[in-house]
């Protein structure tokens, strides 16, 4: 199938998450370690932190480490009574996605519960074609989460799309560099978070501040640009949520 398949992060991408929700999720999975394997509050920290670091998800090393359900894992900590309340986004950016052309494909390391409800207060819940969450990542029966080759690979073949057809839209730097190395057009969306890093990494083909700068993109989707987005002084390179 031709056609530029636009591919979009959720948090801190749609949403102004590390502005609030992060810190409510934060305190969830703590909670959750804390409860269920038996440590201090500080050694869940220090877990979640190990983890992220290893894995890039709490989730993988709560599996193949401790046992913990997944599943279970995922409602319990993304529950978030104060969600709808808190998320803040960029009413231009959402009314750009709206008109956005092109198939819309929305791929988070989020459970679906969590991205339907932010979709659902974001009033974008009829907008993309289709919603990969992280329930949707396991290969041969392994979690395969961001940025891990192999999930983009197979996303690109459940949507019948060749890597350079797709644009993927991330805060995450690591999670850019993975999509590049198959041939995928790259955004970094840097509005919402600080980052130390100042310049543009090879592997993005293009950073931004808010989404709606993107509406000059070329004709042809096997022709990434190259040229630099203004970007803000507080902009940042890696989620600080460790989810």
């Amino acid at each position: 199938m031709r056609g530029r398949v636009w591919l979009f992060d959720l948090d801190d991408t749609l949403h102004h998450a590390s502005g609030g929700i992060f810190a409510e999720l934060g305190v969830a999975m703590n909670a959750y370690i804390v409860r269920h394997l038996g440590v201090s509050a500080q050694q869940a920290q220090e877990l979640r932190r190990k983890y992220w670091l290893r894995y890039g998800a709490t989730l993988l090393g709560l599996v193949r480490h401790h046992q913990v359900v997944a599943s279970h894992f995922l409602h319990e900590t993304h529950a978030l009574p104060q969600l709808e309340r808190v998320l803040r986004a960029s009413s231009p950016d959402i009314a750009w996605l709206r008109r956005l052309q092109g198939r819309k494909v929305l791929l988070t390391n989020a459970p679906r519960h969590y991205a339907q409800r932010v979709l659902k207060a974001l009033d974008l819940q009829h907008v993309f074609d289709a919603v990969v969450t992280v329930e949707q990542m396991k290969i041969f029966g392994h979690w395969r989460p961001k940025p891990d080759v192999r999930m983009f690979r197979h996303v690109c073949a459940r949507l019948k799309a060749q890597p350079s057809q797709c644009i993927l839209v991330e805060d995450s730097p690591h999670n850019l560099k993975a999509a590049r190395s198959l041939g995928m057009s790259t955004v970094w969306m840097r509005g919402f978070t600080p980052s130390h890093v100042q310049h543009r990494p090879a592997f993005v083909d293009r950073r931004v501040t808010h989404l709606r700068q993107l509406t000059a993109w070329p004709t042809s989707p096997t022709s990434p640009t190259s040229p630099t987005s203004p970007t803000s002084p507080d902009s940042r390179g890696r989620k600080t949520r460790k989810r």
